[in-house]
This record gives C-alpha cells, structure tokens and sequence, in this order.
C-alpha cells in the first residue's frame, strides 16, 4: 500500500497507513464482515452451532430462533415472530440490511409455505439447467432412475 495522494509525508515516505477496518473489496473484508455479525449474533445470546459454523440459534425458555449465514445473506427464522422482529431491529441498528421479507428462494432452493411446515425445492434450478443444456422435452430411462421433464 503507497501513501494516499495528498497524504504522502516527505520526512516518512516509506510509512503506510494503519487501516482501522477492514475495506470493502478486499480479501479479508468477507472475513472481517462474518467476524462483526458473529459477535453481534453472540452479543444478542446466540449460540454458534458446533455442526455448522453458518448457524446461530438462539434458545431461552420457549423461545426458539435460527439464524443462517451465508457471505451477506440471512435467513431468520424462529417460533415467536415479535422476537424475530426484535432481532431485525437490532441486527439494522448495527449493520446495513435489507429485509426481503418472507422467504422464497435460497441458494437455489425454493422454499413454499404448507400449512404443515415449509415444502423445500429444486424444480426451478433443474429447469433452468435444462433449459441452459437445451434439454427441454427430453426423457432418459435408465434401470435405476428416470428423468422426466415436466412443463
């Protein structure tokens, strides 16, 4: 790193300038953003998951919520929506977010609400790789699996 212009001292031209955070764009910024939520996440009472280093859960009596990490995107979800709510709020008190609202797609998988639950899929992102492979219309029978390609 070279002095910036305007900044370059005549007596010290080798010194450098100290960086107090990390700069969008570089290598370590992703690291550095993931290393700022995480604290926050564990300032809010979350746990990070031994399994998952992307997953937070928070847990208190009857209170339940997930968050998942992945680079910039979140998924939060939880069993009390006001609390859910709250963590939002704090979460944009402190960072620069974006709620998208209910979710829908995530990392190309479709996520449709049942009354049962949550209804996960992929047929979007097959069609599309069909599509790009200009494999529309095509079948294949194999002994073991058979493709179909719907409409």
């Amino acid at each position: 790193m070279k002095q910036p212009p305007g900044f370059k001292s005549p007596e010290k031209p080798d010194h450098v300038c100290c960086l107090t955070k990390a700069i969008y764009g570089l290598k370590q910024a992703p690291r550095a953003w993931y290393s700022a939520l995480k604290q926050a996440l564990l300032e809010f009472g979350f746990i990070n998951a031994k399994s998952d280093s992307s997953l937070f859960v928070f847990h208190d009596g009857s209170i339940l919520v997930y968050c998942l990490v992945y680079v910039d995107d979140l998924i939060l979800t939880g069993n009390n929506s006001t609390f859910v709510a709250s963590i939002i709020d704090q979460l944009g008190q402190k960072f620069s977010i974006k709620d998208l609202g209910s979710l829908h797609f995530f990392l190309g998988v479709e996520v449709i609400p049942t009354k049962d639950g949550l209804f996960l899929t992929q047929h979007k992102y097959i069609r599309d790789i069909i599509a790009k492979t200009s494999m529309d219309g095509a079948s294949c029978h194999h002994e073991h699996y058979q493709i179909l390609c719907l409409p």
